[in-house]
This record gives structure tokens, sequence and C-alpha cells, in this order.
């Protein structure tokens, strides 16, 4: 009986392992933030956070929506579920009491979420210009080029810029293969090819400006950009200021919807741009080719005066 008891202790444990697994160590550490938020509120409220019930998530719900944006509120729904499965509980996320408090709060609040701007073609050129007149340092100079452009043309989050190693890159007579082992729609890490070719004007081309910084920092193995992915916001911000534009309205993302706008405003197919770009529904690629014809299919543009 004890040997019984013992094993299923021992299955209880890797099954707890395998969970934890199943999702990248950042969306773990991600979800992991996010129910201590929830767990404090219910502290100070004298509530149950670790088997909680959709009555005490909704009314968590309720106060987060103050202060948070909607997709914010969403996001903690779905890390608290994680954690309790985690931890061997059941939690109906779907409750009425949930979702019907959900309804309400996006009718009184909205659910637009802002994001941070795109760095189109011409502010892209700004920056790059920027970080020519400004930065002293030849190693930063040439690594931070690389690091905006490539970003730029792969249409890469953060976190694939930030993990790529030179052991995934492949030079080709028609410019440059990056093998993307892991991102955040691949959590089964099936990987995944995106194709970089030389533009014509080498001075904004991310595969000679990549050649640039592997040659001078002789990177032979490991990672290419030894930084953090909130290294690239940061770094996004400083030459965005330093090329005249608001900083606050930039950050990482900025490169990757920059592409997808970019491609958009010159006639790429959405499948094509999800291809770079990695989307795996059209709903947010879509949005950028609804913003980046604004103007082009502006019914106003049919109005003489």
């Amino acid at each position: 009986m004890k040997n019984i008891i013992s094993d299923i202790k021992s299955l209880e444990l890797e099954t707890i392992k395998n969970l934890k697994n199943s999702k990248a160590k950042n969306t773990v550490r991600a979800y992991e933030s996010d129910f201590k938020d929830f767990a404090l509120f219910c502290l100070k409220n004298g509530l149950n956070s670790l088997p909680t019930e959709p009555k005490i998530l909704s009314l968590y719900l309720t106060h987060l929506s103050k202060k948070s944006k909607f997709s914010t509120l969403k996001r903690r729904i779905a890390s608290i579920k994680v954690v309790h499965k985690m931890k061997g509980y059941y939690l109906d996320s779907k409750h009425p009491i949930i979702m019907e408090n959900l309804l309400g709060i996006k009718r009184v609040n909205g659910s637009y979420q802002k994001s941070k701007k795109p760095i189109l073609i011409n502010s892209l050129k700004h920056i790059i210009k920027a970080i020519d007149d400004n930065e002293k340092k030849e190693f930063k100079r040439i690594r931070n080029k690389s690091l905006i452009l490539l970003g730029f043309s792969g249409g890469f989050r953060r976190s694939e810029l930030v993990n790529i190693e030179y052991d995934d890159l492949e030079f080709v007579n028609e410019g440059l293969k990056i093998f993307i082992k892991r991102s955040k729609t691949d959590q089964s890490g099936e990987g995944s090819l995106k194709a970089i070719p030389y533009f014509e004007n080498l001075e904004f081309c991310p595969v000679i400006k990549l050649k640039d910084w592997i040659n001078f920092n002789n990177i032979k193995i490991g990672k290419i950009f030894e930084i953090s992915d909130k290294s690239v916001s940061l770094i996004i911000k400083k030459y965005a200021f330093l090329a005249g534009l608001d900083p606050k309205k930039y950050g990482g993302h900025s490169l990757r919807s920059g592409f997808a706008t970019s491609a958009a405003e010159a006639g790429a197919e959405e499948r094509n741009i999800m291809a770079m770009t990695g989307h795996k529904t059209t709903q947010m690629v879509r949005r950028y080719i609804n913003e980046a014809n604004l103007f082009k299919n502006n019914a106003l543009n049919k109005i003489k005066f």
C-alpha cells in the first residue's frame, strides 16, 4: 500500500513538472507574476486565492478594471486558471458570473487596446541615422544598427530576436535564412524559418549589417545579441528620442508592427505578412492592414473641393 501511495505522489510531481514544461519559462514567470497580484488582493480582503472560486475571481476583475486594460483582465484570468491547473485544482473560468461581469466591463470601459506606434520606413531611416550621428562607441553603433534593422525586416518579437544564435543562421546567395527554434505561438518547439533577402540600399540592409556585427565581434557560437528583451525596448526608445521622435510612443513591439504595417502599405498579401511575423490568426495582421489603408482607401479621396 505504501508503495502505491509513493508511486501516486511521484506521478503527481511528474505531472506538475510536465504542466510547467508545457509552457516557456518566460510564460510561466508571467503566470506566476499575475497570480501573485491576485493572491495579494485575496489576502487583503480575507479571500481564498488557491483554490479560489468564480465569485472571488469576478470581484478581482471588477477591482482590476478600474486601472487596467481589458486585455490585462483576460490575461489574468488565463494566468490564474493555469496556476490552479499546475497545483491540481479546477477553476471554471467560463462561469457566468465571470463572463457576464467581463461583458459589462467591456461595455462600460471598451476593449480597444492602444498599442505602441509602429516604426515605419521613414522613421526607421531617421533612427539608423541617429545611431550613426550619436553613438560614439563603434561596438554599440554596429550592434544596434544590426539589431534594429534585423528586428524590423524579420517582423520579430523581442524574445525571438534576442534568442537568435549563430547556429540558427544560414547565409545564402539570396540573403539570410534564420531558424526560429521557439516563439510565443510555437510552444511545442517545432520551429520556423524566416528568409531575409539582400536590400538594394546597402545602408539599410539587415543582412549586410548583421554580417558586419558578426565579423566585428568575431561571433562563432552562442547568441548573436547578448542582451535582454527589455533592452531592445530601451534601445529603440533611446534612438527614437535622438531621431526627434517621441520615445513614449515607441517600444519593442514597434519594429514588428512597423514591418507589418509597412508591408501592408506596399501591397503585400496578408498571408505573406503572416508567414514572416508568425501570426497564427488574421485578427492582428488585419488591424495592421486597416491602419496602413486608413488614407489609401479613404472615402474622402473621392470628394473634390
